[in-house]
């Protein structure tokens, strides 16, 4: 299979091109590298440009018509900076992805395969959510999502497109070959921080919010390892028109998670274990947009396409703390 994937030189873009040649497909990547580093586009098959430009789509599609399937990854994510920049988000995740929908349908490529967020749903007592439970984003970042799931399911109603959305719970760790990982230099996501303060890249590790309604006050999230993320994207294409006829309507989501929740504070632990000792903390309240959180039940992904996950924590941490000594290499910069 020839697969288009968007953002592909991102952190989990990247990681799932490469979980395709693994497969024996091929990627096609396109991206702006707005934030995604060059380096991860390797030696692919590779387009630098914007998802809205729809003489280049028609390009990529002409120069590429066995292409099976659309992988859309590219997105502005970091949840605080939507918060002070709603109208980027918006353009870029909302109004760019319509334009480059509605051009995968004109030109007859029409399945995709969306990425969404677990930062959608509504907060649950036993915080276990299933893809019908309510919804509430409660950041412009995760109200982009929400907006282009309903994009996506009244567009694969009225038309030819079809859609499968994936609903990511928190990706971490790296490529197992080192090739890719988290590239920003001082990352959002927690496991990075995390592997900054212990490196004494920063003074320490900052657990944003104590007093939430968990088990020890700290936030709760489902912590999947970019690999079983990455391979799940792999099974969900090469077995798309399958998903789709199982579901029974012409769009589906589905979760993608552990289907364990884990704690700040049990993540911090579970670090330490792994990295040998400890590492300085500091406590502050809640950023801006921050959710309390949630976990999967993945019941849907293993009856669909027969997926769940299969590394845990414990790999993730390995492999992130691994990548952090083989960054610089790699990307050639600090």
């Amino acid at each position: 299979m020839k697969v288009l994937v968007t953002g592909g030189a991102g952190y989990i873009g990247s990681t799932t091109a490469k979980a395709l040649e693994v497969a024996g497909h091929t990627p096609v990547v396109l991206d702006s590298l707005l934030t995604g580093p060059r380096a991860f586009a390797r030696d692919r098959i590779f387009y630098e440009g914007d998802i809205a430009d729809r003489d280049l789509v028609s390009r990529i599609v002409e120069e590429h018509p066995d292409l099976d399937a659309t992988i859309h990854m590219a997105a502005r994510i970091i949840v605080p900076e939507s918060v002070e920049q709603p109208y980027e988000y918006y353009r870029d995740n909302v109004a760019k992805s319509l334009e480059l929908f509605d051009q995968l349908d004109r030109l007859g490529k029409p399945r995709v395969l969306f990425s969404s967020s677990a930062s959608l749903y509504a907060l649950k007592p036993d915080f276990e959510v299933v893809e019908t439970d309510p919804l509430a984003p409660n950041s412009p970042y995760a109200r982009t999502k929400r907006m282009m799931e309903e994009v996506l399911q009244d567009m694969a109603a009225a038309t030819d497109l079809r859609a499968v959305i994936l609903r990511y719970f928190n990706p971490i760790g790296s490529d197992p070959d080192l090739e890719s990982g988290i590239y920003a230099k001082e990352p959002s996501h927690v496991l990075g921080q995390l592997v900054l303060a212990a490196r004494g890249q920063k003074d320490s590790f900052t657990i944003t919010g104590t007093d939430l309604p968990t088990r020890d006050g700290t936030g709760i999230r489902d912590y999947i390892h970019v690999w079983d993320v990455a391979r799940a994207h792999v099974r969900a294409v090469e077995q798309f028109d399958q998903v789709i006829e199982r579901a029974g309507a012409p769009s589906v989501v589905i979760n993608l998670g552990t289907g364990d929740g884990t704690t700040v504070r049990e993540l911090v632990a579970a670090f330490e274990k792994v990295f040998g000792r400890e590492v300085p903390i500091t406590e502050a309240p809640p950023r801006p947009g921050d959710a309390v959180g949630a976990f999967a039940n993945v019941d849907r992904a293993v009856e669909l396409f027969g997926w769940r996950s299969e590394l845990s924590i414990e790999d993730a941490i390995r492999s992130a703390l691994a990548w952090a000594d083989r960054r610089q290499e790699v990307l050639g910069y600090e």
